[in-house]
């Protein structure tokens, strides 16, 4: 299974999702990507084997995804302080993969009916939900 992450900023979420999947899933190949460098090098330093940076890293990774996680913002053009551009949040939204996006309530993008959790209960949600994806692939 090919899960991408896809994280931005200071890639502090990506990195606690590349410590909670490398520690909880083997047999998976995970690739992580950051809209900057400073975001890849927080997920490397995570624990990250492969990872790229930038918009062509993105829709190349998307092409190969599986699974895509990161925060709501990939999806939004012009979101994460506008490190995703059009391409980038096309290439996640057209993607034949299952995405799990965190609704961070950041960057003036606020959803609706979801509460405020902190980080690690919005973590512990996406891991949860990619063990029922893994669990439905192996079954």
């Amino acid at each position: 299974m090919n899960i991408t992450i896809i994280d931005g900023q200071g890639g502090q979420l990506g990195a606690q999702l590349v410590k909670e999947i490398t520690a909880r899933f083997q047999n998976i190949n995970l690739t992580a990507i950051g809209t900057n460098a400073v975001a890849t090098a927080a997920m490397l330093k995570a624990g990250a084997r492969n990872a790229a940076t930038g918009e062509n890293p993105v829709v190349v990774a998307c092409h190969k995804a599986d699974v895509i996680i990161g925060p709501i913002g990939i999806v939004i053009a012009d979101s994460l302080l506008g490190e995703v551009t059009e391409k980038m949040a096309l290439a996640v939204s057209r993607a034949d993969a299952v995405r799990i996006l965190i609704p961070m309530n950041k960057c003036e993008n606020l959803i609706a009916g979801v509460p405020n959790l902190n980080t690690g209960a919005l973590i512990a949600d996406a891991i949860s939900k990619l063990n029922n994806i893994i669990i439905s692939e192996n079954t």
